[in-house]
């Protein structure tokens, strides 16, 4: 009975999904955890060698995947990786907007193609994924779900990431005004927002005084590790569990947003 109620309220079967940064390390977890659920999974990324190593992790669990390549940032091959989605799966009923990538300097060094190369990538292409997955949500007429990763810099913002904290509190400006937008089509749109899990964009940056630092305001006093997303994801991103879920930004940090002094 429990196991037939979980299916029912979290269980993503007979669904596509698509996540954009599946070859990384916290979009990967996402998409294994869920192919778990039931998803056919879409793992999408630039880096072919390890979408496909992602793809047969999927597949040797007796999930379905396909990988895609992806240029975030470009509006053409956002559409090529909708087009290759239905012509993989024949549809798709969720879109993880995970790709992401940080550049580190001090305020006054940061370089104009630093500050557009972050923008780009982590706005940007939230853009596209929103407008091009969206539009087709809409058309379709099934409803849907978009899952936009922001980050907890969204709402405190730290040193050193200045154009990394800059987008992503846009991608919860976005995601708020996008929900508002789909919301009659039953296109629901949420933000997740990670605190500090080390992957490749922050790995540089984490040092061990500002590793120190970060854990004096992470009452949990560690790091998330990537499988801790995907229980925020399922809840964002089914259609029972989260059905009345919509322009929310969901924190998953170890209550660093908690500590305010």
């Amino acid at each position: 009975m429990a196991d037939a109620y979980l299916e029912e309220l979290f269980g993503l079967t007979g669904q596509v999904a698509v996540v954009a940064g599946g070859t990384g390390v916290l979009g990967g977890a996402l998409a294994e955890g869920l192919a778990r659920a039931g998803a056919a999974v879409v793992v999408a990324g630039r880096n072919r060698e390890r979408g496909e190593a992602r793809v047969r992790i999927i597949e040797s669990a007796g999930g379905r995947a396909a990988f895609v390549p992806v240029e975030v940032s470009e509006r053409a091959s956002v559409g090529t990786l909708l087009a290759e989605t239905l012509a993989h799966f024949g549809r798709v009923d969720m879109l993880v907007n995970g790709a992401g990538v940080n550049s580190a300097n001090a305020y006054v060094d940061v370089k104009d193609e630093d500050w557009d190369w972050v923008l780009a990538n982590n706005l940007r292409g939230v853009h596209l994924g929103c407008q091009i997955f969206g539009r087709h949500m809409v058309e379709a007429g099934s409803g849907g779900a978009i899952l936009n990763i922001a980050s907890v810099t969204a709402d405190k913002p730290l040193s050193r990431v200045f154009a990394y904290s800059a987008s992503k509190a846009a991608v919860v400006n976005l995601t708020q005004n996008v929900a508002r937008e789909f919301a009659p089509h039953d296109v629901r749109v949420n933000a997740l927002c990670p605190g500090f899990f080390p992957a490749e964009q922050n790995r540089k940056i984490l040092d061990e005084n500002r590793t120190a630092s970060i854990m004096q305001q992470t009452p949990m006093a560690r790091f998330g590790k990537p499988e801790e997303l995907v229980g925020a994801a399922l809840v964002l991103l089914s259609r029972k569990a989260g059905s009345f879920i919509t322009g929310a930004a969901f924190y998953v940090d170890g209550g660093f947003t908690a500590m305010r002094f």
